[in-house]
């Protein structure tokens, strides 16, 4: 089990994030368009994974376009940004920051992002929400970089991802 912390007071997680080095465990949310997505629909890319809380705060909205503005469009790279918000929300908020190059889910239905990678959390205000974390994730669907961020209200650490991602061509 892991903990974070959410402005200073710990908070458990119901597990850990898939290890680097491990697969990437498929999951299935659902996209903006009320469409199912799994993370198996997009192997052969390399994957930046975002976890976090809710795009109505103000990191979560600052992590979704920092990496939506600093991955250009390679068709070799996904960008998918997962929480437990509703999709129209998450439609709604690129819409008005004419975010286009990522891919917004909400794990509303299934459950499966929580629980396959260890991000629910159990405590604290925020419990039943999800941690905020990054993942690159290869053409075959190895983590190749894992960041659970300590302090929820902080922002992940964008240049480790990028250049991961940056290493992967």
């Amino acid at each position: 089990m892991s903990s974070i912390t959410f402005k200073g007071t710990p908070v458990k997680l119901v597990g850990s994030l898939p290890p680097v080095g491990q697969s990437a465990p498929d999951f299935s949310v659902v996209d903006n368009a009320m469409q199912e997505v799994r993370l198996s629909d997009y192997k052969g890319k390399n994957i930046i994974l975002n976890i976090f809380p809710s795009i109505d705060t103000p990191v979560c909205a600052l992590q979704l376009k920092k990496f939506s503005t600093q991955i250009a469009d390679d068709p070799n790279n996904v960008l998918i940004f997962v929480s437990l918000d509703l999709p129209f929300a998450l439609r709604r908020f690129c819409a008005i920051d004419n975010i286009k190059n990522a891919i917004t889910t909400s794990d509303f239905r299934h459950l499966s992002v929580g629980q396959n990678y260890g991000v629910k959390m159990l405590d604290g205000p925020m419990a039943g929400l999800y941690a905020r974390a990054v993942m690159v994730i290869d053409e075959q669907g190895i983590v190749r970089y894992s960041e659970l961020v300590a302090e929820l209200t902080d922002e992940p650490i964008y240049e480790q991802s990028l250049l991961q991602i940056d290493s992967l061509g």
